[in-house]
């Protein structure tokens, strides 16, 4: 079975939604990710919910092309958060007809930020949207193991993992602990690679995360024996941006690069 492959955000992420919609289209991707809410302060994001003339442009680009939004980036869960505060992005992800949100965890009281996870899947689900927990290793969901005891705790429906191969790779989780994760948790997956030594500093992860990932069979991380764990349906975000060769090339070449990678890496799997 061949999974559908969307463009993640940080594939392209100095495009603006409709542009990237259409880079998409033209490179055989189903889906893309939009980025709404910036990942760090004075990131970049196009914030769909603020501005009706881009969000106008995107729906247009996706009646056009057929090309859909899989994934809204990203609300962070923190000490000061409040579900209320996100209604305008929930409602502008139903216009798009996404499916699901990607959630950090900043919130070092384990407790709260459970809490704070259900009462974020409660808010989000009369509006269609699942939430995925997205474990990094510099933050308060640093690992799979972490994020498995968040969701079963809050025990919502529409609540789910995110596993990206780059950080399962670099916060050391084990592979035991993908096999017994219940399907319902699972809703999409990120795919990459990277180079087999781990930075020992935060900054040095965060680069190498958002700026400089490598395409699958590039690096040292084993991903078949991660995606060998998953579900062979499970819709695939090819999230793998590249400072130094995309400006290079262009946003379309790159586009269609990690396409021929993604596909290439699941006909070998399989």
């Amino acid at each position: 079975m061949k999974p559908e492959f969307s463009m993640a955000c940080l594939t392209a992420l100095n495009l603006p939604p409709a542009q990237a919609i259409r880079v998409a289209a033209r490179t055989g991707y189903t889906s893309i990710g939009i980025r709404m809410l910036p990942a760090a302060p004075g990131g970049t994001a196009y914030p769909l919910m603020d501005d009706p003339t881009m969000l106008a442009a995107t729906l247009a680009a996706m009646k056009e092309t057929g090309v859909k939004v899989f994934d809204l980036e990203m609300i962070r869960l923190n000490e000061a958060f409040e579900p209320e505060t996100f209604l305008p992005f929930f409602e502008t992800g139903q216009r798009l007809g996404a499916q699901s949100i990607l959630v950090a965890g900043d919130d070092a009281d384990h407790e709260r930020m459970i809490e704070n996870f259900a009462r974020l899947c409660d808010a989000a689900a009369p509006y269609g949207l699942t939430c995925d927990l997205e474990f990094m290793p510099w933050t308060a969901v640093r690992d799979l193991a972490s994020a498995k005891e968040v969701v079963r705790a809050a025990n919502r429906p529409n609540g789910g993992i995110l596993v990206d191969a780059l950080h399962f790779a670099r916060s050391s989780s084990r592979l035991e602990d993908l096999d017994d994760m219940p399907r319902e948790w699972l809703h999409y997956a990120q795919l990459c690679d990277a180079p087999a030594e781990i930075p020992t500093d935060t900054s040095g992860l965060i680069f190498t995360a958002r700026s400089e990932r490598l395409l699958p069979g590039e690096g040292g991380i084993d991903l078949a024996a991660i995606f060998r764990r998953l579900p062979m349906d499970l819709p695939i975000s090819l999230e793998i941006p590249s400072d130094s060769r995309m400006p290079i090339i262009g946003n379309e070449a790159w586009a269609r690069d990690v396409m021929a990678s993604g596909r290439g890496f699941f006909a070998g799997l399989r």
